[in-house]
């Protein structure tokens, strides 16, 4: 497939949405498992599976276009290879400049990655956002 330089207002918004709905989804299911603990185990494997999703969505997108400044986009790439590809540890390619502090979630290089609800949520409405400005 060839790189993508834009996507449709509608389908960034569909993605949008079946996040938005399988995130709902979690919630009704953890909020019936909350006496049980395997949901705490539970609780990142989903969400690391979300990224992977989020990265997906959009994975033919141009790099060029994206940039390489450490935005919302670059940090689920970077999460996304982490997770496939590092096992797991925050692991970021040297042509991105990505700074924690400036970061969505503030991981730093050689962190474990172990996302939860909120951190997943806070990183898709950055993703979303970034690429409705990018990419449509």
């Amino acid at each position: 497939m060839l790189g993508v330089s834009s996507y449709s207002h509608e389908y960034v918004k569909q993605c949008q949405t079946n996040v938005d709905t399988t995130v709902k989804a979690y919630k009704k299911v953890a909020a019936a498992a909350k006496r049980d603990a395997s949901i705490a185990r539970f609780e990142p494997l989903f969400f690391h599976h979300m990224v992977l999703t989020l990265d997906e969505y959009f994975v033919h997108r141009l790099r060029g276009k994206e940039g390489k400044d450490g935005n919302p986009l670059n940090e689920v790439r970077i999460i996304a290879s982490s997770l496939m590809v590092d096992d797991g540890v925050f692991t970021v390619e040297k042509s991105i400049k990505y700074a924690p502090d400036t970061s969505v979630l503030g991981y730093a290089p050689g962190d474990r990655i172990a996302l939860d609800e909120a951190q997943f949520t806070k990183l898709a409405k950055a993703y979303f956002e970034e690429m409705v400005t990018k990419f449509t």
